[in-house]
């Protein structure tokens, strides 16, 4: 969206949300009170206080109770200034909100990839935890094919990978899978679908120039608030800038890895494949093409419009990966026991006909196996992979708890440091302790956790609900109570919607608190005197001191420490576009990033 638009949305907001009441001039109130205008009052009797606290005489208080503040001063906010929120907002939150457009989106559906961004702004660790999973399963998928010699292994690995954004739906029935792996003609078929899925979104002229705006950006403004500490101290950006620090790793690393999210793309080049699909047939020396056979084909793009548990994984914006998590583990897994089954038979050199006699490769040439020895008919192709065919549905791999833990843990590591560096700037700003801004962070990462839980909860109850409504053999008793996979569908898709509301609402907050913070909403007795965290015992520091002054730099430097150690450890180094351009916000070769250490797995060993 352009700035200026961006600017005048949120001004809208702002105006629209910001309650008509009476401003307070603080100014006015401090010297009301150092004035004695309030003497005679009780409040004023033991409203005296210290920066820390301690109860002091009035005429030497640095700092007021929260009910002296609320006498003297009222309970309204000080007075809205339009320069310093245009200037905050502008330095601090819109280089962030525009670059929410260099996310990776390509959904059939816009209405997706709107939601998507909701889903990235709303919790963090979901978009972290998509991201990371896209990473491990990369590496995962090639480990899995090491030391399967059968043709076009390499060209498997390359198409799973890629699909990784697909709600991809392989059939085995019929011997489909089972003809594309076996038969030699079916070279092409792989060398097609791979290839037409070997393309990439990434370092774009517009990327480099969000990501350099937003880094430029966040260092001028970090150093601008260090040189005068005390001005605008509770509307400036300190704690903004940590909060949405978590979207610089999230968009490099989607750059990095290229996902394959373009749905119209992605189709294309299915069908393209798809028409060179061959079947085996009566007779083993002459398979047919499938499109002579039937309209079904082994790999396809499926709709889940009669599961709406599944609905996610439709939506090919990279985010959506926590729902194609496990349905995507158990396609490699069938792919793979067809390949293994097929390569052990090959490693005891038997033809796929029996009738043939095996016929080796020519010396001096590599290990392959020739088209003679990999054709058959329906029946033969079909027993020669029957170990495979034996699998039961659903299968994966009991190593994906591991990957799920591992995503797990990265993505709750990155937004709670991430936002933990925004607590950590307004926490230790006089008054120090819990408040409306440290609390409004804290509420929008708890909340964007809860997001990613209620989602990921939601993507193992739809697979349970696929899973066993397939496997469940059909009754002819008269009807019981509903059955575990429809309750499991159900919940699925309740808690599906929940979290994406949830998410929607969190993302509207943490934008809307933002603003008040630039707006000096925040800036009223109530929030100034940390009540939330100090409760009977809040006061409101009206005069800052050298060693507060002090002290809060060396909470803001430890809050960008925390901020940026935490996004440097998840991302890492990276170079970009060949070389053209690099990305340096990030920690020496020593210290890499999670994402950089583990992108681009290598291919599988034979």
């Amino acid at each position: 969206m352009h700035r200026s638009r961006v600017l005048i949305l949120s001004s809208v907001v702002f105006l629209f949300f910001i309650p008509s009441t009476s401003s307070t001039n603080f100014t006015q109130c401090i010297a009301d009170i150092t004035g004695g205008l309030y003497d005679a009052t009780p409040e004023a009797l033991s409203g005296g206080r210290d920066n820390h606290g301690k109860v002091v005489p009035l005429h030497n208080a640095t700092a007021i109770t929260y009910d002296l503040c609320k006498r003297a001063c009222g309970s309204g906010s000080e007075s809205f200034t339009w320069t310093v929120f245009s200037a905050q907002f502008s330095a601090w939150l819109l280089p962030w909100l525009a670059l929410v457009s260099q996310l990776p989106f390509g959904s059939q559906l816009r209405t997706d990839d709107v939601v998507s961004v909701f889903l990235t702004i709303g919790s963090p660790a979901l978009a972290a935890y998509s991201l990371v999973l896209t990473v491990l399963n990369g590496q995962w998928v090639s480990r899995r094919l090491a030391g399967i010699a059968y043709p076009n292994v390499r060209m498997a690995w390359r198409v799973l990978s890629s699909l990784q954004q697909a709600a991809l739906q392989i059939d085995d029935a019929d011997g489909m899978l089972a003809s594309l792996v076996v038969l030699p003609e079916n070279d092409d078929w792989w060398e097609e679908l791979a290839h037409g899925l070997d393309y990439t979104q990434t370092w774009s002229a517009s990327a480099v120039s969000q990501i350099t705006w937003v880094i430029i950006a966040y260092l001028f403004t970090v150093i601008d608030s260090f040189a005068d500490v005390t001005n605008s101290v509770n509307s400036n950006g300190q704690g903004v800038g940590s909060a949405f620090l978590w979207l610089l790793p999230i968009v490099v690393g989607w750059l990095q890895v290229s996902p394959k999210s373009d749905f119209t793309r992605v189709c294309a080049a299915v069908d393209r494949a798809n028409v060179k699909a061959f079947y085996a047939s009566a007779d083993p020396r002459h398979p047919v093409l499938a499109s002579d056979v039937t309209e079904h084909r082994a790999f396809t793009l499926k709709s889940h419009e009669d599961h709406a548990a599944r609905r996610d994984e439709e939506a090919s914006a990279p985010i959506y990966n926590y729902a194609r998590f496990l349905p995507w583990v158990a396609n490699v897994e069938l792919v793979v026991s067809v390949l293994r089954a097929a390569a052990e038979r090959a490693t005891a050199h038997e033809p796929v006909d029996p009738y043939v006699p095996w016929r080796a490769a020519a010396k001096g040439k590599p290990p392959v196996i020739v088209d003679e020895n990999r054709r058959g008919s329906l029946d033969q192709v079909r027993r020669y992979v029957g170990a495979a065919r034996g699998s039961r549905v659903g299968r994966v791999d009991p190593n994906f708890l591991m990957r799920f833990l591992i995503a797990t843990a990265l993505a709750l590591f990155l937004q709670w440091g991430t936002v933990g560096g925004a607590v950590v700037a307004v926490w230790f700003t006089p008054t120090i302790g819990l408040g409306c801004r440290s609390g409004s962070y804290i509420l929008y990462a708890a909340v964007g956790t809860a997001v990613w839980g209620t989602m990921v909860i939601s993507s193992f109850l739809s697979f349970y609900a696929t899973v066993a409504g397939q496997s469940a053999l059909p009754s002819k008793q008269s009807p019981r109570p509903l059955p575990a996979a429809l309750i499991a569908g159900r919940l699925s898709t309740f808690l599906r919607r929940a979290g994406k509301l949830l998410a929607t609402l969190n993302a509207i907050w943490i934008v809307l608190s933002c603003i008040f913070q630039f707006s000096s909403f925040y800036d009223r007795c109530y929030c100034n005197s940390s009540v939330l965290g100090l409760g009977k015992n809040a006061y409101d520091v009206l005069t800052f001191l050298d060693s507060d002054v002090t002290a809060m730099k060396a909470a803001w430097i430890g809050s960008i420490v925390l901020a940026l150690g935490t996004a440097a450890l998840f991302e890492g180094k990276r170079n970009a576009s060949h070389n053209v351009f690099r990305f340096t916000l990030n920690p020496p070769p020593a210290c890499t990033g999670f994402i950089y250490l583990h992108v681009d797995p290598p291919p599988p060993a034979p």
